[in-house]
């Protein structure tokens, strides 16, 4: 693992270093659905205020999150490094969003639908982060599974030079996540072409991305807060709860038209 890219006497974390690249991939994701749609609207700026809206967000949801953590060594965990959580990322970064699609008269519905495939994407190459540095955001330690008569052995990797040292072999769980990401957003992306309702696309996303963060809690070590579920779990059910509840809702708006590219202008005789 590499926590930390030693340039001369400057050490660079490659948390922060995949953080960036996550925002820099989502607004250029972004830049394209809107010049797509045909949009004038600023996409970097709108994508740049939302990613600080949801730094906030993600420290502020895992301080409250893990309220031991600021007992062990308070204020300073505002600015650690490690500890960011997806949902309240997701919550204030949402936000952020809505606030700017109001202003720019895009609509707070089409917005999140232009910026959903940009955030599953995001969110996958952020996760490549916690993996280079180790942060914790690792699996359970592997174990042999048993089904139908037969034995598997699962893949797992130990992380003895991550921020959080873990000596045996473990679920590397944000590849799971990554390779999630990759595939929600790219089937986003494809139908975010079609011809779709307002609202379908976010609906989409809310239910694939809590479904998946919901499945992979399964193998992650966060500890088990009700009905043997973790607090990501329990958010993550939601989440599929209201994407579901917006897909459904959705189908019975009227469909837009499909965004067709401007005809090439004719060159004069």
């Amino acid at each position: 693992m590499f926590p930390y890219l030693h340039i001369g006497s400057f050490n660079l974390p490659t948390f922060g270093l995949m953080l960036w690249l996550a925002a820099v991939t989502g607004a250029v994701v972004v830049d394209r659905a809107f010049k797509r749609a045909r949009l004038t609207a600023d996409a970097v700026g709108m994508v740049a205020i939302a990613v600080v809206a949801g730094i906030v967000g993600a420290k502020l949801w895992h301080v409250v999150d893990t309220p031991s953590e600021f007992r062990s060594i308070g204020w300073a965990v505002l600015w650690d490094n490690a500890g960011f959580a997806w949902y309240g990322g997701l919550i204030f970064g949402i936000s952020a969003l809505i606030l700017q699609g109001i202003r720019a008269k895009i609509g707070a519905l089409r917005t999140l639908d232009l910026c959903a495939p940009a955030a599953a994407i995001g969110y996958g190459v952020g996760r490549i982060g916690c993996f280079l540095s180790g942060d914790g955001c690792y699996g359970i330690p592997i174990k042999p599974v048993h089904l139908l008569g037969m034995t598997f052995h699962p893949w797992g990797m130990a992380f003895p030079n991550g921020i959080e040292p873990v000596y045996v072999p473990v679920y590397p769980t944000p590849l799971y996540e990554l390779a999630a990401g990759l595939l929600i957003g790219g089937w986003l992306w494809w139908r975010l072409g079609k011809r779709h309702a307002a609202g379908s696309i976010l609906g989409q996303y809310l239910a694939l991305s809590g479904l998946a963060r919901f499945l992979v809690e399964f193998i992650r070590r966060n500890p088990k807060v009700l009905w043997g579920l973790s607090n990501a779990q329990l958010a993550s059910a939601g989440a599929v709860v209201v994407g579901v509840a917006l897909t459904l809702w959705a189908a019975t708006r009227p469909v837009q038209v499909k965004e067709k590219a401007p005809a090439p202008v004719a060159k004069p005789a």
